[in-house]
């Protein structure tokens, strides 16, 4: 076929051999040249239009008249079944708009996923790939946290991982610079938020310390150490010694129970009394521990262990 139309982020796309009347035409219905990828790229409402003008001036039907069209072994799948409408036909677009014009907040996990995933999978249905990652995984969060093997084993290829890490991260550092604009003590909740956001769906134990300047604002977040599904190694020496490095007056630890129960455990207790009294003998408060589990949180503060 001379010509072939499709779906590519948002737009459409048509890949055709040179003909003179082409480029004026084109650019009457608003095409313009991308020389990257020479091809002329379209409004995605204007498809009927375009696929007018190319049967006008190529002839025949084209070799992928619709969008969206899935790729297999270099070969549009569409033409190999006679040009028949696939059911996910403009699903992207819709679910575009929906998000816009509802909020991200309406749009279900497997949606949410989707919209992350089209980036990486520019053509196809990723919906049932978002389906199967969510219940591999065990949920959302799960997915979010999951590291790369385990997201490769779900079945997402280099460019979805990336998609995945790069979200996570960007979720972070805007709960993080959050907190680096007001006292930590004011902003309590969205405190547990990010907390919760980097620790609560992991499969294994990790340490993690908030140092915090006179004014209670953070100065910086470290992980110091990483252990094993119930236990992490923790040195109160090398809490202080780093919390003298940075500057800090204040401390809050943080770490996480893969179990789900954040019931804090005798050694939890043990731990945060020593480093309560390392720190105070250097003029560094400790504010507090908070142990995350899957769905809720302890604080041992309010438990009366601080």
């Amino acid at each position: 076929m001379p010509f072939s139309i499709v779906e590519r982020d948002g737009r459409i796309a048509v890949s055709s051999p040179y003909h003179p009347d082409f480029p004026s035409r084109a650019r009457g219905l608003g095409g313009s040249w991308d020389a990257l990828r020479h091809v002329w790229l379209f409004d995605l409402g204007d498809h009927d239009r375009v696929a007018s003008l190319c049967r006008e001036i190529y002839g025949g039907d084209g070799a992928a008249p619709y969008p969206d069209a899935a790729v297999a072994h270099g070969r549009n799948e569409l033409s190999e079944a006679g040009g028949a409408r696939p059911h996910y036909f403009g699903h992207r677009q819709r679910l575009r708009e929906r998000m816009m014009a509802s909020g991200p907040e309406t749009l279900p996990d497997y949606e949410l996923l989707e919209m992350l995933l089209f980036a990486a999978y520019q053509r196809g249905d990723v919906k049932p790939l978002a389906k199967a990652v969510l219940a591999k995984l065990g949920g959302f969060g799960r997915v979010m946290s999951a590291d790369p093997d385990a997201l490769a084993e779900a079945g997402l290829n280099l460019a979805g991982i990336a998609a995945i890490k790069a979200a996570r991260e960007a979720a972070l550092r805007l709960l993080r610079t959050e907190l680096e604009e007001r006292p930590v003590v004011n902003s309590w909740d969205k405190l547990i938020d990010y907390c919760s956001a980097h620790v609560a769906h992991n499969k294994i134990e990790e340490f993690h310390i908030l140092f915090l300047d006179r004014k209670n604002v953070l100065i910086k977040h470290e992980r110091q150490q990483k252990g094993t599904i119930d236990h992490t190694p923790v040195y109160p020496r090398e809490v202080v010694k780093r919390a003298l490095e940075l500057g800090a007056s204040a401390l809050i630890l943080v770490h996480n129970h893969p179990s789900g129960d954040p019931t804090p455990s005798k050694a939890d207790i043990a731990v945060t009394q020593d480093i309560k009294k390392a720190a105070a003998a250097l003029g560094v408060a400790l504010h507090d521990h908070v142990v995350i589990g899957h769905d809720r949180h302890l604080s041992l503060r309010d438990l009366g262990l601080i």
